[in-house]
């Protein structure tokens, strides 16, 4: 089965915390795996994750984390489901910490130093998660093209 092309993801305004979990999150899902997976899947981890109420998902517990591990509709990766907590706590300390979590990215610098940091505050996001989650939420990214490149001579 031939794989199928993705245009450029929809961007979004963000308007809660939660918002930016939820991009977070499917940056974090989908590294190592197939976006054809996490779009079939989406819905159900949607659901799994409290539709990204970022104060539920920090309060999730792990027996909660054991029983998504039996959960079809997740992609049930104990280490990814772990980082979606740890990175809803994180963002609601972010959000808290600058009045909002759109001061906390634009308090970060330009692209690169964005970037860096939210490698650094955030698990399981890389480069590329990086560059997708900031696109996503609308801050400023070079084209898709550029920032290949940029990685290629890294």
């Amino acid at each position: 089965m031939p794989r199928r092309q993705y245009g450029a993801p929809k961007q979004i305004t963000p308007a809660s915390p939660g918002d930016y979990l939820e991009v977070i999150t499917k940056a974090a899902f989908q590294a190592g795996i197939s976006w054809d997976v996490i779009e079939a899947k989406w819905d159900g981890i949607r659901a799994c994750f409290h539709d990204f109420d970022a104060a539920k998902v920090a309060a999730m517990t792990p027996d909660d984390v054991d029983a998504l591990m039996r959960d079809t509709r997740v992609i049930r990766n104990r280490k990814k489901i772990e980082a979606t907590i740890d990175n809803a706590v994180a963002v609601i300390e972010l959000d808290k910490e600058h009045d909002g979590f759109g001061n906390y990215l634009d308090s970060l610098g330009d692209f690169e130093a964005k970037v860096k940091r939210l490698r650094k505050d955030f698990r399981f996001l890389g480069d590329f998660g990086a560059y997708y989650f900031l696109y996503v939420v609308g801050q400023e990214v070079p084209s898709h093209e550029e920032f290949r490149a940029s990685r290629a001579k890294a």
